[in-house]
């Protein structure tokens, strides 16, 4: 509002005691978005499955006995097991070991 009644940048951010740069971007967000809120903080790292989930989910529910290796390899990006065990079990999915007879047969 106060850049509408005609304040300049300077003024503006010496009334809300802010540096001037500052209120350069929240004017630039401001044309760019239409927005002047806050913006919302992302803690940590951007999951390298982000925006797989549905990709993800098909391959588990064709085949639901699929090792992770397996999954890993049916998937369109390439990861590591334990990316995808984190993916499966933010999904809400279990992850059951298939017990090998070989070893349990050996000697």
């Amino acid at each position: 509002k106060a850049r509408e009644s005609g304040i300049g940048t300077a003024e503006i951010a010496e009334t809300f005691d802010v540096s001037v740069s500052w209120v350069k971007k929240l004017l630039k967000r401001y044309r760019e978005t239409g927005e002047m809120g806050p913006i919302a903080q992302r803690h940590g790292p951007v999951r390298k499955l982000s925006g797989h989930e549905e990709e993800l989910k098909s391959i588990i529910e064709a085949k639901p006995d699929r090792t992770l290796e397996e999954i890993a390899a049916k998937l369109s990006v390439k990861v590591c097991i334990q990316t995808v065990n984190v993916a499966v079990q933010l999904l809400g999915y279990r992850h059951k070991k298939i017990f090998d007879r070989r070893r349990a047969e050996a000697p």
